[in-house]
C-alpha cells in the first residue's frame, strides 16, 4: 500500500487490490459547485478521493461517504485521520441498494457519485474481485445509483456524477424518470482529436427543463502536453 498525494496537501491511502485514484474522480470534484458549508453525500465513494477534494475546497463542508467494500471504508477512515478531517468526513459502510435503511429521505441537498461504469458481461477485465465491484455493475447498477440519489435529495437538491459517454442515453432517461432534471453536461476527452472518454452531468430534483451543454474538457493538447485546465485541476505549476 502506498499513499497518493493530492492537491491541498491531502494524502489518500491507496491499495493495489482496490481501484486507484483516477482522472474521473479529479474531474468530478472539479465539476462540482457547492455553496459554503454544504452537506454532501458521496455514493460509491471508494477510498474517498472525491469527498476529500470537496472538503479541501471549503473548510465548512461536510461529507458522508457511502461505500460497500469494507477495505475501502478502512482506507477512508485512515485518510480522515491522516488529514485530520474526522469531524467533517463520515465514512459509512453500506449497500446503496439499501439506502432507505442507511440514511433518511431528503437528507442531503447535494449528492455526488463516481459509480461503476460497465454492465456485467461488457468485456471489462478486472485485476481483482474488489476492482470488479468498483468498476462493473456486479453490486450496483446505474439504476441503483439514481434510485439512491432520488431518495436522498429533496426538491431543489442536486446530483453530480461522472460516467461513460456510451451510457448517456441511459443516464438522461433514468434521471428524468426519477424527477431529476439534467441541467449541465460536459464531455471530457484526452486530446482534442480523441473521442470523449467521460461525461460529467449535474441534475436537479424537480428542476425545470433546460440543459446547459458546456464546452468539452481536454486533458492534453494535440502534442500530448497537459492543458491549462488539466494543470488547474491537478494544481500543477505552469511552465
Amino acid at each position: 500500500m502506498e499513499p497518493e498525494y493530492l492537491q491541498h496537501d491531502l494524502v489518500l491511502p491507496q491499495s493495489e487490490d482496490l481501484f486507484r485514484l483516477g482522472t474521473d474522480a479529479m474531474v468530478l470534484a472539479d465539476f462540482v459547485r457547492l455553496p459554503s458549508g454544504a452537506s454532501v453525500c458521496d455514493l460509491c465513494a471508494g477510498a474517498g478521493a472525491v469527498g476529500m477534494l470537496l472538503l479541501a475546497k471549503d473548510p465548512d463542508c461536510r461529507v458522508t461517504a457511502v461505500e460497500l467494500q469494507e477495505a475501502a471504508v478502512a482506507l477512508m477512515r485512515q485518510a480522515a485521520d491522516q488529514n485530520r478531517l474526522e469531524d467533517r468526513f463520515t465514512p459509512l459502510q453500506g449497500d446503496i441498494r439499501e439506502i432507505r435503511s442507511l440514511l433518511p429521505h431528503g437528507s442531503f441537498r447535494h449528492v455526488v457519485c463516481n459509480p461503476p461504469y460497465y454492465p456485467v458481461g461488457s468485456g471489462f477485465t478486472a485485476r481483482s474481485e474488489a476492482q470488479a465491484i468498483a468498476r462493473t455493475e456486479l453490486c450496483c447498477t446505474l439504476d441503483d445509483v439514481l434510485d439512491a440519489a432520488g431518495w436522498l435529495l429533496p426538491t431543489g437538491g442536486d446530483l453530480c456524477l461522472v460516467h461513460k459517454p456510451e451510457r448517456l442515453t441511459d443516464l438522461l432517461s433514468g434521471l428524468r424518470a426519477r424527477g431529476l432534471e439534467p441541467k449541465a453536461l460536459r464531455l471530457a476527452a484526452h486530446q482534442p482529436d480523441a473521442k470523449p472518454s467521460l461525461v460529467l452531468l449535474r441534475a436537479v430534483r424537480g428542476g425545470k427543463p433546460g440543459l446547459d451543454v458546456r464546452p468539452p474538457l481536454f486533458l492534453q493538447t494535440s502534442d500530448g502536453l497537459p492543458t491549462e485546465e488539466y494543470r488547474r485541476i491537478y494544481h500543477l505549476p505552469n511552465d
